[in-house]
């Protein structure tokens, strides 16, 4: 009798094997996997990584299965195209994971909420209140007094040759004016921000929103379970206390002034809007919108810039001829006699553009874009994605694949020259800051930094590197989960430049 019933139950699970296999319903190719882990072993520290490797072996639109959650992984641009373009709208939904809920106070912020209309009115509300071309153009002096502020500082730091951590130099510069764009809070005098703890808040807040949680892919139960036994569940509460205190500070700090500036800054707008009433059918803002703004303000508007700026410094010492280049290009073309770096200086430098673009290309700041999940049953590539799929975009894959790009590992900024690609989200073979309804909505403030930055280094600065260190010294390990960052500091000496 118990042979019988094996025998049955074998025949009735090669029957679903065989009829739900990727075969079957025309599924996207990909590694086989276990049951309930799915292919979540098959995963290295450096999640991008793994998933680049295996699509070289699984192809360009591959299924895995994080424990139980289907995940489609799209690593070209062809693909990308079809999930950020003709398929946007059916695909520009978040999925529901345990870290994003955390970090957006319940889904209240831009970057991970669902699509819907509340998504649309937050986003129109920070779009007017932060990132308007208009309020960029009243706030810029704030972002050359920080400028002045960072040139200052290396520049005592040249008169002394003293070695300078350019990550602890540049995230003073991008988070003082983030701050001050965002918050309404001078970084620098503000007697509760120490910037070294804010320093060490943000990469671990980052850690911790992209780490994989068990809750997310496991059944309830067991996701619970492993999320307390492996410290996951401790760690992203641990953040979320900190990160909550930080704002709380803020906010507290603008409730004291009895007459504050109307609208000065993003928090005065939304606290504003806290306890008015709205008008029938918009949005009412609730305390939860205003911390989850901020935390997307704090998290990405920090990190992804600070990031970029070390990866391309890096890239530039590498390479002595491309440095050398973008030098002479920017002092010949700004002159001898500036003392301030002006935001209209950053149009007049163009082989600074194609270098930076280059760097997106190599090291972009998030290698996987922020995951999407299918509202509808769509077609990528030929293949059926069903709904409540999670799509991951693939950046560091397409960036490096040599269908796109010749010599592809290869740092080589002329690349770009004399060709329309740009960081917009209309070349998908290029996606730094995403493409369709969800692309990142401080694309122009974050260039904006990454460029002011960037300049004042090279046009005030030469750089040299730490007595007796040889370029081919130079460690390019990574670390992180959604931004991807240099795991071994870069320190250099400034040399202040002679005209």
């Amino acid at each position: 009798m118990s042979f019988l019933l094996l025998s049955f139950l074998f025949l009735l699970s090669l029957f679903f094997f065989q009829k739900f296999s990727p075969s079957k319903r025309n599924l996207p190719p990909g590694p086989i996997g276990l049951p309930i882990v799915g292919n979540l072993h098959q995963l290295g520290k450096l999640l991008y990584k793994s998933l680049h490797n295996l699509s070289l072996k699984h192809g360009p639109v591959m299924l895995l299965r994080f424990g139980v959650v289907p995940v489609v992984v799209l690593s070209s641009k062809e693909a990308a195209k079809e999930v950020l373009k003709t398929h946007d709208l059916e695909t520009c939904s978040r999925p529901k994971l345990a870290g994003l809920k955390l970090f957006s106070y319940n889904f209240k912020d831009i970057g991970f909420t669902q699509y819907g209309e509340e998504w649309r009115e937050i986003k129109k509300l920070v779009g007017l209140e932060l990132f308007s071309p208009k309020n960029q153009k009243v706030l810029k002096y704030l972002k050359e007094e920080e400028s002045d502020l960072l040139v200052k500082k290396l520049s005592n730091s040249a008169q002394t040759e003293t070695l300078v951590d350019l990550k602890k130099a540049l995230f003073s510069f991008t988070a003082g004016i983030i701050f001050r764009l965002a918050f309404g809070h001078n970084f620098h005098e503000c007697e509760f921000i120490d910037m070294e703890e804010v320093e060490e808040m943000v990469m671990e807040l980052e850690s911790n929103v992209g780490a994989l949680a068990f809750t997310d892919f496991f059944p309830t139960g067991l996701g619970w379970l492993l999320d307390r036994i492996s410290g996951q569940h401790s760690r992203m509460n641990k953040g979320f206390s900190k990160l909550t205190s930080l704002f709380q500070h803020v906010i507290d700090d603008h409730l004291k002034v009895s007459q504050p500036e109307e609208d000065s800054d993003l928090v005065s707008a939304m606290l504003n809007m806290v306890n008015k009433p709205t008008k029938t059918g918009s949005l009412k803002i609730t305390s939860d919108h205003l911390r989850g703004v901020m935390s997307d303000v704090f998290l990405a508007g920090v990190n992804a810039g600070v990031i970029t700026m070390i990866w391309t410094m890096t890239e530039l010492i590498r390479h002595p001829r491309v440095m050398k280049k973008l030098q002479e290009e920017i002092r010949t073309t700004l002159g001898s006699s500036k003392e301030r770096i002006r935001e209209e200086d950053l149009e007049k430098v163009e082989y600074m553009k194609l270098v930076i673009k280059e760097s997106f290309r190599l090291h972009p700041p998030a290698p996987l874009l922020l995951p999407r999940q299918t509202m509808s049953a769509i077609k990528i590539q030929g293949y059926n994605i069903p709904k409540n799929t999670m799509i991951q975009v693939s950046t560091y894959a397409i960036g490096r694949d040599p269908q796109c790009w010749n010599s592809p590992e290869e740092f080589i900024p002329e690349r770009f020259l004399n060709t329309s690609i740009n960081y917009k989200g209309q070349h998908f073979e290029f996606l730094p800051f995403g493409a369709g309804r969800r692309s990142c909505p401080g694309m122009a403030l974050g260039m904006t930094i990454v460029e002011l930055g960037l300049l004042n280094l090279l046009y005030f600065f030469d750089w040299s590197l730490p007595d007796g260190m040889k370029i081919v010294d130079i460690d390019m390990d990574e670390v992180g989960s959604l931004n991807i960052a240099k795991k071994v500091p870069l320190e250099l000496i400034p040399i202040l430049y002679r005209f």
